[in-house]
């Protein structure tokens, strides 16, 4: 079973530990409510890492005014049991007030260009709180590499770029994001969402398969085109509500129109009260 931790100190020191036995670390930043999405990280670290830290905090800095941090799911106990059967050695689960104490002021700001666009556009501040908190649990836990999932690219990109432009020296590895049968990608969000809209939900993974299908079979390079294509099927579902669509340059996050080489399709959907994402990365002709 995997100690829990709770405090920056006690984490450090157990770290410490580990390091003065000679093995590396691996840091699986996550909120918590664990899925096989969080656990393929976890598994991924497992074997390239000889102490697996996996941390647990439900961030307040990311979330905006009317979201979710209240109802945010927080089953610690289930979490604890899923991360001893991936084999995490160690889990930090601080309190807020321990990472946040009275009197914190200081926040990175992350690169505009990169957060103020797709997600960011319509949760603003939301990547400073990212970038905050790992920042943060980077400097605590020391991670030779930390791991993250595709299915949040645009964090991904973000996160890289913090990590590279304050020279951390933290390898950021980004995992394949794992899906539910029908193609649904894994999320914490899911379980907001009733039966009937759970079924409905898989239309954002017809919609990058038939951008998939645009772009690599049939060859078009017209992102209006593909984009187009895309909310038309998003549209079937009377109950869907397209935040973006969108076809990004894979490092810039720029939108583009005319495609070439790889390219990431990227959407957000609000379905019943779960606001849902997801991406592909795609070869243009």
């Amino acid at each position: 079973m995997p100690q829990l931790v709770t405090t920056i100190a006690g984490i450090r020191e157990k770290i410490a530990a580990a390091r003065a036995a000679g093995k590396n670390v691996g840091l699986v930043p996550t909120m918590g409510a664990l899925h096989e999405g969080h656990i393929s990280l976890v598994r991924e670290a497992r074997k390239e890492c000889g102490c697996v830290v996996v941390s647990i905090f439900v961030n307040p800095a990311q979330f905006g005014a009317g979201e979710d941090f209240d109802k945010y799911p927080r089953p610690l106990e289930k979490d604890v049991q899923l991360c001893d059967e991936a084999g995490a050695d160690l889990i930090f689960a601080p309190s807020a007030g321990e990472m946040y104490p009275e009197g914190f002021a200081t926040f990175v700001e992350p690169d505009k260009p990169l957060a103020a666009k797709l997600c960011g556009a319509g949760r603003p501040g939301h990547f400073r709180g990212v970038d905050t908190v790992v920042l943060k649990l980077l400097n605590i836990c020391t991670p030779d590499a930390a791991y993250f999932g595709q299915k949040d690219y645009q964090q991904s990109v973000v996160i890289r770029r913090m990590v590279a432009d304050l020279n951390l020296g933290t390898q950021v590895v980004v995992c394949a994001t794992v899906r539910e049968k029908d193609g649904l990608a894994m999320s914490s969000r899911n379980a907001y969402l009733n039966p009937q809209e759970r079924t409905q939900a898989v239309c954002l993974y017809e919609a990058l398969l038939d951008a998939k299908t645009a772009i690599e079979t049939e060859k078009i390079t017209d992102a209006a085109l593909v984009k187009k294509r895309m909310a038309d099927i998003i549209d079937k579902v009377p109950a869907a509500r397209i935040d973006y669509i969108e076809i990004v340059d894979p490092e810039s996050l720029a939108p583009l129109e005319e495609l070439s080489g790889k390219v990431v399709a990227v959407l957000a959907v609000f379905l019943g009260p779960a606001r849902l994402i997801d991406n592909m990365i795609l070869n243009a002709p």
